[in-house]
């Protein structure tokens, strides 16, 4: 009768042992991991960039979350299955811009004067330096100094327009918009910067910027026009 007892309990042990080998042999992965690159923004030619917005990527110096849909062993030890997360809307596209206005910090603007234009005749152009899609307000708003000292002449726009962001701005994309400093061509004090500020409408004055002229320019009833895709289009407003 002890012999037929141990005989059982031992064939019982080693189908355990065997049960608990097949167990182990079953669990097993891979772990892969990979970092963003970034493609450094290329400088374009103007008469002087002032504004240049940085970006600190978003996440840095924090831990990495675990992959949607990676498997997780509970306690039971049995593997789970994490719901991936549903994809975002799309942040690059008009629509996306129209509900979010642009930040200053993302933003470059310069001013130039293109070749075969008018004497008094500059364009702004502002750049979205941003990952994602922003609107900006119709037209910049545009003031004239002098040696530092403001000269008390604001550029001015069409009227009946603002409130939301009326111009999309994809990334990397650039608005422009057309300052005439004397279309009457008559007197006035003689400016050497303009001071931009790219939304009045949803900017503080502090997020402006100051922009040498290459020439300086007489301002008299200055006018500027709303932004456009293109130099051509911009000037098209005079």
């Amino acid at each position: 009768m002890r012999t037929h007892r141990l005989h059982l309990r031992t064939t019982a042990l080693a189908t355990a042992t065997a049960g608990l080998a097949l167990a182990l042999t079953a669990c097993g992965g891979s772990d892969s991991a990979g970092g963003p690159t970034t493609n450094p923004a290329a400088s374009k030619s103007a008469d002087q960039q002032v504004s240049t917005g940085t970006v600190t990527p978003s996440g840095e110096g924090a831990s990495a979350a675990p992959s949607a849909g990676a498997a997780k062993v509970t306690g039971t030890g049995k593997a789970t299955a994490t719901p991936a997360k549903a994809a975002k809307g799309d942040t690059t596209g008009d629509s996306y811009a129209y509900t979010h206005p642009c930040s200053a910090r993302n933003l470059t603007v310069k001013v130039t004067s293109p070749a075969g234009t008018p004497a008094t005749v500059r364009v702004i152009t502002v750049t979205n330096n941003g990952s994602t899609s922003c609107g900006l307000d119709y037209f910049p708003t545009v003031g004239f100094s002098a040696k530092g000292a403001a000269l008390g002449l604001q550029a001015t726009a069409p009227g009946g327009l603002g409130g939301a962001p009326a111009y999309p701005v994809r990334p990397g994309a650039t608005a422009y918009a057309a300052v005439d400093l004397n279309p009457s061509g008559g007197k006035g004090p003689v400016a050497d910067e303009v001071n931009v500020l790219a939304d009045k409408e949803h900017m503080p004055n502090a997020d402006g910027v100051s922009l040498k002229l290459t020439k300086p320019g007489t301002v008299a009833t200055p006018k500027v026009g709303l932004y456009r895709g293109n130099t051509r289009d911009a000037l098209g407003a005079f």
